[in-house]
């Protein structure tokens, strides 16, 4: 029994309490970075823009797709589960921010809020799939990685699902879908099956036991 506990207190770390946390840290995380986006918007332009937007964007990118993943500690399904639970329950912790606060202060024009009609019910529901989507696959790379190397690689996790991401990016312009080109717009959406392409490999080059 004793080694049972151990086990679980050290890898898949999903009891409520823990869940919870990493939900409130990362729905602040998202939206601080989702405030000095708009801020960026607001007062910067030309190319000061363009790179300080990249930045923000790689950065809270990188929280949503590895954190829930590291503080679950993901090794097997219960950590991963965990940690896409985390990346749900932040978009929730995020969206009562967002419409409390961050729609009334004036900082951004809120294209997602404007092409639903002035509706919160289009771009909540997309925010809560993609918020939980993209650490459950971040989980997933992660959880590949312990099991080949018994530890996981943030850097390494990331890398591969920002190589991923360009693939998909581009060829989404060789495809010509509507919209796509060499920008941060491009680059943000892609991220999503760059994402999914980055687990694909991770899990074809894991041994399973």
């Amino acid at each position: 029994m004793h080694p049972a506990v151990e086990l679980h207190a050290t890898h898949d770390v999903t009891d409520v309490p823990s869940i919870v946390r990493g939900a409130v840290k990362l729905g602040l995380i998202e939206a601080l970075t989702v405030l000095l986006f708009s801020l960026a918007s607001r007062f910067l332009s030309g190319p000061v823009e363009t790179i300080v937007l990249a930045i923000l964007l790689l950065a809270g990118i990188a929280a949503v797709y590895l954190l829930p993943g590291l503080w679950t500690s993901a090794r097997t399904i219960e950590g991963i589960a965990g940690a896409a639970g985390i990346g749900l329950a932040a978009t929730v912790a995020f969206l009562l921010i967002d419409a409390a606060v961050l729609q009334n202060i004036g900082t951004y024009t809120n294209r997602w809020y404007a092409i639903g009609g002035g509706s919160n019910w289009w771009y909540h529901p997309v925010w809560w799939i993609v918020g939980t989507f993209i650490p459950w696959m971040g989980a997933w790379v992660l959880a590949c990685q312990t099991a080949r190397r018994g530890r996981p690689s943030a850097a390494g996790a990331f890398g591969l699902a920002l190589l991923c991401t360009v693939v998909a990016g581009g060829l989404g312009i060789v495809i010509g879908i509507p919209g796509a080109g060499v920008g941060i717009g491009t680059f943000g959406v892609a991220f999503i099956p760059g994402a999914a392409l980055a687990t694909v490999v991770s899990l074809l080059g894991t041994r399973r036991g």
